[in-house]
């Protein structure tokens, strides 16, 4: 009976927080997180393309966090917990990752402060089976992590300073992402940074089945196997009204 008054207590937060539809996703999602094996999943996304300008994000500010490419899995400092093999197949993609250290005052290392990913062409999705497919003058960012005790700081800001610049330099214009509907705070700094709305998508996974809901094309989609996926393509700029100068 405990277990079942904490759900409740759980779903009623979720519902205050992120209202009825979203709420009740979330409701389905804890669902199928207490079905054994890990079997089954709920996955709701959010599309967004923000813009990409070389503008200072942090006015010379945070001069202690330096941003520095990763060049290899192997060679990633310790931080959030991900597969090898996730992290070995982003680089088989052409991802690049840029990681944020601390200079401390002290003569220790810097320490790990965050990290974002960065994918151009085409990213193959690592938390279901989905790809997307990009415009020459878009790139697709992806698990941008801040170390628990830096978010609040400038280590966020830093990250995205240092990947515009890069991505303006290579013609890149707009940065797309899917991120939770369930993560709110992600979602509000993204918008901070000028995100627009591109469309939504729902994913549940069931054994090897995975079925997709999504409010752009293809719209549904069935999959039984690892080879079948849906590809969705941000190609057509049909956020061009706001194009970035």
């Amino acid at each position: 009976m405990a277990w079942f008054l904490n759900l409740v207590r759980h779903i009623a937060a979720s519902l205050r927080q992120l209202g009825w539809i979203d709420g009740a996703w979330h409701a389905c999602a804890r669902l199928l997180q207490a079905v054994p094996g890990e079997r089954c999943a709920l996955h709701r996304y959010q599309f967004v393309a923000q813009p990409v300008a070389p503008d200072s994000l942090c006015r010379g500010r945070g001069k202690a966090i330096a941003v520095t490419p990763c060049l290899a899995a192997d060679a990633l400092p310790p931080g959030p917990a991900r597969p090898l093999t996730v992290l070995r197949d982003r680089y088989r993609q052409g991802a690049q990752c840029l990681v944020a250290r601390v200079h401390q005052a002290t003569d220790a290392a810097p320490s790990m402060a965050g990290w974002l990913w960065l994918l151009r062409g085409a990213c193959q999705e690592d938390e279901v089976r989905a790809r997307y497919v990009l415009a020459p003058e878009l790139s697709w960012d992806l698990d941008v992590w801040v170390h628990p005790e830096q978010r609040g700081a400038l280590v966020f800001a830093r990250l995205w300073e240092e990947a515009n610049a890069r991505l303006h330099a290579q013609g890149v214009r707009w940065s797309c992402s899917r991120i939770s509907r369930f993560n709110r705070g992600s979602l509000a700094a993204h918008a901070r940074l000028g995100a627009i709305s591109l469309g939504t998508a729902t994913f549940v996974r069931c054994g090897r089945w995975q079925w997709m809901i999504a409010s752009l094309p293809p719209y549904l989609h069935l999959s039984r196997h690892p080879a079948s996926f849906p590809s969705f393509r941000f190609d057509h700029l049909p956020w061009s009204r706001h194009a970035a100068t």
